[in-house]
């Protein structure tokens, strides 16, 4: 309930969604960038090129058709320079757009007040994290991989690749190395990208509570791609509509994640209780007419001892 309030009292689900756009609009750079890279290989390689060109004779009987993919390739190999260049600008920009949304939101959560920082050093900062982000997401990738890729070949060199028990340990495995992985991501994004970075023990589980809610996601995201693929309607899509959930639901869930963990027991600032206002002490002078109490009183005592007096000689 605490990780929910400061969830919505510091604006989580309008930072996810900026992190969301920014995230969708990284898309188009980067395929820019993979396509170019794809040129260069496909153009030092002319037998991967040979196959490509064979492997789009036999998907496509149309020779019409045909012709116009084979020049959509040779398009693509002529001006990929070009496509690499403005999708190096375009990942440039939508990238520290992503990164510094993302650094804010996450400064939110921890509760820092933001502060008026320098363009420059910040813009600088931005770049620096985005390019420590990208070597963890790549170690913790190369570790899945690796990890899966060497079992693969411990199975056929002790003759298990038949065994069904060996491939669902094999299964467990992967998910344990790839749990692994997500909880570095986790930790380094949780410590180190706030603006003000906060100590390696507070992150520590909520880095494991997010690497398990991560997997989850992950494994819920391929089930709707196996679904929507199945007609090519669906495929067009939902695909974007699936990327654009899956963008925002780890936005919000990393965002909730770290206010989860800001809001632990041992990072709970005390709660500081106002001292009152000072008191004020004015003297009151009332000023009666009339004759004073004191006199009344002397003139009351004095007609009682008459009464008395007389009730005694009755």
């Amino acid at each position: 309930m605490l990780a929910y309030e400061r969830f919505t009292e510091r604006y989580g689900t309008h930072y996810a969604a900026a992190v969301t756009y920014f995230s969708v609009l990284s898309l188009v750079p980067i395929l820019m960038i993979g396509f170019a890279v794809a040129g260069f290989v496909l153009q030092s390689q002319p037998d991967l090129l040979a196959d490509l060109r064979d492997s789009i004779a036999k998907a496509v009987p149309d020779e019409q058709l045909r012709g116009q993919i084979n020049d959509a390739v040779n398009t693509a190999l002529d001006s990929k320079g070009t496509v690499g260049i403005i999708g190096l600008l375009g990942a440039a920009y939508s990238g520290l757009g992503w990164m510094s949304n993302l650094r804010d939101a996450l400064t939110a959560q921890w509760g820092h007040a933001k502060e008026n920082l320098p363009f420059l050093g910040t813009l600088w900062r931005d770049l620096l994290a985005l390019v420590g982000l990208g070597l963890a997401i790549v170690l913790s990738f190369g570790i899945t991989a690796l990890g899966s890729g060497f079992a693969e070949q411990m199975l056929e060199w002790m003759g298990l690749e038949n065994a069904g028990w060996a491939h669902v340990l094999l299964r467990i495995g992967s998910i344990v190395l790839s749990l692994l992985a997500n909880w570095m991501v986790f930790l380094w994004v949780l410590a180190r990208l706030p603006r003000k970075p906060v100590g390696w023990r507070s992150a520590l589980r909520g880095a494991f509570a997010g690497a398990i809610g991560f997997e989850v996601l992950k494994q819920a995201a391929t089930i709707f791609l196996s679904f929507v693929t199945t007609s090519p309607t669906s495929a067009a899509f939902g695909s974007v509509i699936g990327v654009l959930v899956f963008a925002n639901l780890v936005a919000q869930f990393l965002l909730f994640i770290t206010a989860w963990t800001a809001t632990a027991r041992e990072n709970r600032e005390p709660e500081v209780v106002p001292a009152p206002p000072p008191a004020v002490i004015r003297p009151v002078v009332a000023v009666r007419s009339g004759p004073s109490p004191s006199l009344m009183l002397g003139a009351g005592a004095v007609v009682g001892a008459l009464l008395g007096l007389r009730w005694r000689r009755r």
